[in-house]
């Protein structure tokens, strides 16, 4: 409790206050903007922490890092762009909601669930960072691999009506994972001899064209199509207690995937998205409605992704692990102010790890009041005509593609995929299959190979004393098999009938 004392002591100096403020009004802005993202955010922000103190350096970081995850949202929701890649499972319900003429309420939806999500996540940092640690250790690439197969199978949660041509789209993703450099031995595949392919195909330029760019070719062919902006409302409009507690069950499971992924070094965000929408899609109250404007997807990917920003800091303080490119950037700002995370850190700087719980709980207050404060700026594009609109759809998206790499390349793969995802569209194949396939593929691939690399080619070896990994598998064939259950118990029951 003394270092609690200290740490509140020293986070509410105005410098710490300003830092707070201006870091998350950066990161909601910065996680808005297409193509730029938590890694972009935070390095911007990096310089400014050279010349300034330890405390406001840590919350300044914290705070660019949570305000950018939930700043992906926004864009998710209002022009079915992911800001982040965070927040790419957000779109497969809060632009529907847009559509439906519901975006302040879909903000509104997104903005607690990410607060929800925050501070479930600053909780369970602060009552069990040590024990997260040392359950962390436990996970080798193996169980990496395998908890990876679990987050996939929601290719199937998210094709349902059309598995077949979902799987397909799926395999695909996982076959553009390929591109590029082999993670283990480092060789070039798949560049068919094209220099630029060498480097792998970019995920932003990807998420960009798949689901912003067709939306707009989509949209243009339909020569207008429905005036989102017409029934659009602007403002911000939380839901009635009633409707949050017809959905605490996702809510809660999906604060606890976040935070479960989270701690495990080398996950992320985005693949705990995922997984919550496939168990919302699961055994969520409202699961026959997720893909059509349902607020239970939106809470379920919200909650889940912003659990991580706080469970993820779990491996960088007390294990010095970065889970992501994020955590790296962020334990960098702490190394240059002379703390060194890892083992001893607990011990010789507690002063850090308590400051870093005290401001992660005020961070996620104070970015649930800026996004219903800023919420109605946000949605005053959607009133923009829908010509002019469209068209700032299409520069914004080349310019967040370009602005990953600068390569021009990213914007001939921006543009292929706006015309894949406008052929998906056509012909009825569902995209976010093969958004996740291209989102999880590479972790996938290099934890199987070290995988093997562990147990000298041996896959049956994965699970020879492996609890863990035995867990984890069983959940993986349940989770496949249950949705041939529903047909299999109809069957079943005109039989008896019958």
């Amino acid at each position: 409790m003394e270092f609690l004392g200290t740490a509140l002591q020293a986070f509410f100096q105005p410098a710490s206050l300003l830092a707070m403020v201006a870091g998350t009004a950066f990161g909601i802005l910065v996680g808005a903007l297409p193509g730029l993202g938590s890694v972009v955010a935070i390095t911007m922000v990096l310089p400014f922490t050279f010349s300034m103190g330890l405390v406001p350096s840590v919350v300044l970081v914290l705070s660019v890092y949570c305000a950018s995850v939930y700043g992906g949202s926004i864009s998710a929701i209002l022009i079915n762009t992911p800001g982040t890649p965070q927040s790419a499972a957000t779109t497969l319900d809060g632009f529907p909601m847009t559509q439906k003429g519901e975006a302040d309420l879909a903000l509104g939806w997104v903005t607690v669930a990410s607060a929800i999500g925050g501070l479930f996540s600053a909780v369970v940092l602060i009552l069990a960072a040590p024990q997260l640690a040392a359950f962390a250790l436990r996970f080798t690439p193996i169980e990496t691999f395998l908890l990876i197969c679990l987050a996939l199978t929601c290719i199937a949660a998210v094709s349902r009506g059309s598995m077949v041509k979902g799987l397909l789209a799926g395999i695909l993703g996982l076959l553009l994972a390929t591109v590029g450099s082999d993670p283990v031995t480092g060789d070039i595949r798949f560049d068919f001899g094209f220099f630029p392919l060498s480097g792998g195909i970019e995920l932003i330029p990807v998420l960009v064209g798949m689901f912003a760019l067709s939306e707009v070719f989509a949209r243009v062919a339909e020569r207008g199509g429905d005036e989102v902006q017409a029934l659009a409302r602007v403002g911000f409009r939380v839901a009635p207690l009633r409707e949050w507690t017809a959905r605490w069950k996702t809510l809660l499971k999906s604060c606890l995937i976040g935070s479960f992924v989270g701690v495990l070094p080398g996950t992320g965000a985005a693949t705990a998205s995922f997984m919550a929408y496939a168990e919302a899609k699961r055994a969520g109250r409202y699961r026959d409605k997720l893909g059509s404007g349902e607020p239970e997807g939106v809470i379920a990917t919200e909650c889940a992704n912003n659990a991580v920003t706080g469970s993820a800091l779990v491996p960088t303080l007390a294990l010095g692990i970065p889970g992501d490119p994020v955590t790296a950037v962020m334990m960098s700002a702490l190394i240059i102010q002379g703390v060194q995370p890892g083992v001893r850190l607990f011990t010789e700087n507690p002063e850090v790890v308590y400051l870093s719980f005290v401001a992660l709980v005020f961070i996620n207050l104070t970015m649930l009041a800026m996004g219903a404060l800023s919420a109605p700026w946000f949605t005053r594009i959607l009133r923009i005509p829908e010509p002019m609109l469209l068209a700032v759809i299409l520069v914004l998206s080349f310019v967040g593609a370009y602005g990953v790499r600068g390569s021009s390349f990213d914007l001939l793969v921006t543009l292929v995929a706006g015309i894949v995802g406008y052929l998906l569209r056509v012909n009825n194949f569902p995209a976010a299959p093969l958004v996740i396939g291209l989102v999880l593929g590479a972790q996938h691939e290099a934890a199987l190979r070290q995988g093997l690399i562990m147990t000298d080619g041996s896959f049956l070896s994965f699970f020879a004393g492996r609890p863990i990994a035995q867990v984890l598998l069983a959940l993986t064939i349940v989770f496949l098999l249950l949705p041939a259950l529903g047909p299999l118990r109809a069957w079943y029951g005109s039989r008896r009938a019958g």
